[in-house]
């Protein structure tokens, strides 16, 4: 029995962990921001990437018994559709401070220490992630448009959702109850197939991976024409 949220069927390509981190931080509309054990939500980033106001330094050898504050960043990626478990990622940004942090609305940059950042899955997993392989990466090119897509998809097309679903592998059984677009990135669509005990993801991969948002319209064609090529009638629910 697959156990829930696992991945029903493997993408041909998947962001790194660093590429995840960063394309969370690019859609980021709010942020916890921790100094000194004092918490300060950020509520209006708007989808800017809160590192071009927040600049990250490596460490400095011994930098650490100096007396420097403490900053930690939170993101919570939260799926903009009505699935179950909406959470799909927490990333936490830690460092020292370098100057100090005056808020998101105060005019200039903050340099911080950097000290480490994480990404944790619903699975469980914990990774740590270098400054290096953070600076390294790039946000996916969907990520600021992700939620405003999937939810017009589901809003406007749910129709095409069931028809997706004759891509599936292994096909859904008479225990889905529905499929709702769970996330969308550079090489395909995943879906959330909620059935009567628990859910599992289905990603369906793009025909190549994207290189601009502009590319996205003809590859969703692409698993639309691909779905109504099967031949077999699909009858589940959405």
């Amino acid at each position: 029995m697959r156990m829930s949220g696992a991945p029903a069927t493997p993408a041909a390509g998947r962001p790194t962990d660093a590429e995840r981190v960063r394309s969370i931080l690019a859609a980021a509309h709010s942020m916890t921001v921790v100094t000194d054990g004092v918490p300060t939500e950020v509520r209006h980033l708007d989808g800017t990437d809160p590192l071009g106001r927040l600049h990250l330094h490596p460490a400095e050898p011994g930098g650490e018994m100096e007396e420097r504050p403490s900053i930690r960043m939170e993101f919570t990626d939260i799926a903009p559709t009505p699935v179950r478990d909406r959470v799909r990622a927490r990333v936490t940004v830690a460092g020292r401070l370098l100057t100090p942090y005056r808020g998101q609305d105060a005019e200039g940059s903050t340099c911080i220490e950097f000290l480490r950042a994480v990404l944790e899955t619903p699975d469980g997993r914990r990774t740590s992630i270098g400054l290096g392989e953070l600076e390294a990466a790039s946000p996916d090119p969907l990520a600021p448009y992700e939620a405003g897509m999937l939810t017009h998809f589901l809003d406007d097309h749910s129709e095409l959702v069931t028809l997706l679903l004759r891509l599936v592998t292994p096909q859904p059984t008479a225990d889905l109850v529905r499929a709702l677009p769970l996330a969308m990135d550079r090489y395909g669509l995943t879906l959330r197939l909620e059935e009567r005990r628990g859910h599992r993801d289905a990603t369906l991969a793009f025909p190549s991976p994207l290189d601009d948002v502009e590319q996205s319209g003809a590859q969703m064609q692409a698993l639309f024409s691909a779905a109504r090529r099967r031949s077999h009638r699909n009858t589940l629910p959405a």
